[in-house]
């Protein structure tokens, strides 16, 4: 996204270009990286919000836990020993587990990716145990039973899924909430 940012930022202010941006590339990336070759603020003309989006905790059917609180006495017990992929570090989905790991005071390893693809790959294919994904990559595989989902990140449930409860109904975690856009 950064790179993407980069040659958007650089390219000639003649009405051509378009950049899609999302929270990473133009809310999160500012803050992390002090030498990023674009300043959202001054490159970019915002046009509009086209989507939000929350992320969804899901996991590979083979972690033995099946609720959130579960899946933090689980973690307590093992420390590290759980792998979460990333779309990215400093992406929504590395920063959604940074802020699990602090609220519920577990320690998970972070796997990042380059994108969300590789990420769900190696997610379906259990070289990672969970990740916090967003609703509409993971959905096909929660549907499918190929991914157990647990909880979602916002502080309201999901349109989309309607009975998985939040992370802070699910496990007590106050003020959890992490979304996704794009613009």
């Amino acid at each position: 996204g950064t790179i993407g940012g980069e040659l958007a930022a650089k390219a000639p202010a003649d009405g051509y270009t378009l950049f899609l941006g999302n929270v990473s590339t133009l809310a999160i990336a500012p803050a992390l990286y002090p030498k990023l070759a674009y300043d959202p603020q001054r490159d970019f003309a915002p046009v509009t919000l086209l989507t939000t989006s929350e992320n969804v905790i899901v996991l590979h059917p083979s972690v033995p836990v099946a609720t959130v609180k579960e899946l933090v006495a689980y973690a307590r017990a093992n420390p590290r020993k759980l792998n979460y992929g990333s779309s990215g570090s400093g992406t929504t989905t590395h920063l959604a587990a940074a802020m699990f790991e602090t609220l519920a005071g577990v320690q998970l390893t972070h796997v990042p990716y380059k994108g969300s693809a590789p990420m769900l790959t190696d997610l379906l294919a259990g070289q990672v145990q969970l990740a916090f994904s967003s609703v509409p990559t993971a959905l096909p595989h929660i549907k499918s039973g190929r991914l157990r989902a647990l909880a979602v990140t916002l502080l309201k449930r999901s349109s989309v899924l309607p009975d998985l409860l939040t992370v802070e109904e699910a496990a007590g975690l106050k003020g959890f909430e992490i979304s996704l856009w794009q613009g």
